[in-house]
């Protein structure tokens, strides 16, 4: 009698584990599946390249500095001292003060320029990082940033000579509208700026505001790749660069 209830015991722990194990595939045959992962956008030396004609077609269209701070958790402050910004617009003649003439085309001067990181070849905000919060990736030269290495000493801040990394003088994340769980959020006395959107370059996707530009006056590429747009644009249109004696080579082209 005893064997038989050993038995029964065991015939009906295989039973329920069997009904478990039932259950389980019908809960994950219930799950919405994965979206196929798309292949990385790889390259070996990314860059930017501005139609400045094209934004200057667009007017006040914000769509891209939209896009891209959305995406990345950039906090919203009620004043300019505090003010994040990791691409944003400016006037020709203060992005381009060594362009200045007085036989400068008048539409030109009052354009909205979008300004951001510009990923230099020889960055000077590397050089002088102490904690090597910043570094340029050698696989695609972006400028990267480690939010958590970063403490706050603002070599960097002022070591960039374009003005594109800004500081949390306070906690950001009350201030931003709808936090995106799939990016993280920066904390108060760290240094942020644009990244290139490396981590939809991973996922296959282009930069969000390069996507978000309904203009195409963005154009994203890679200018190794001889067969690429931006190499393309950059042979048939004449093209000029921030700041270009101070030797930084940066990786961001304006059309003009």
């Amino acid at each position: 009698m005893s064997m038989d209830r050993r038995k029964f015991m065991r015939v009906s722990g295989l039973a329920a584990l069997g009904l478990a194990g039932g259950a389980s595939r019908d809960l994950l045959a219930q799950e919405t599946p994965p979206d196929t992962t798309r292949a990385p956008l790889t390259g070996s030396r990314w860059a930017l390249v501005v139609d400045l004609r094209k934004c200057m077609a667009a007017g006040d269209c914000t769509d891209c500095s939209q896009a891209c701070h959305r995406t990345h958790n950039v906090p919203e402050f009620d004043n300019p001292k505090d003010e994040i910004k990791w691409i944003w617009k400016e006037s020709f003649e203060h992005v381009f003060e060594e362009q200045e003439h007085e036989f400068l085309e008048e539409a030109l001067k009052h354009v909205k320029t979008p300004v951001l990181c510009n990923h230099c070849d020889n960055p000077p905000c590397v050089r002088v990082c102490p904690t090597q919060a910043t570094w340029k990736r050698e696989q695609d030269g972006i400028v990267m940033m480690d939010w958590h290495r970063c403490i706050g000493c603002r070599y960097c801040v002022l070591a960039c000579p374009y003005g594109s990394r800004s500081f949390n003088w306070r906690d950001p994340r009350p201030f931003i509208k709808e936090i995106k769980p799939d990016f993280p959020t920066r904390s108060r006395g760290v240094v942020e700026k644009c990244t290139f959107c490396e981590e939809r370059l991973a996922r296959g996707l282009q930069p969000s505001c390069v996507e978000a530009c309904k203009e195409r006056a963005l154009i994203f590429g890679d200018l190794e790749d001889p067969d690429s747009e931006v190499r393309r644009l950059l042979k048939e249109r004449f093209t000029i660069r921030r700041k270009p004696g101070l030797g930084t080579q940066p990786e961001v082209y304006y059309m003009v």
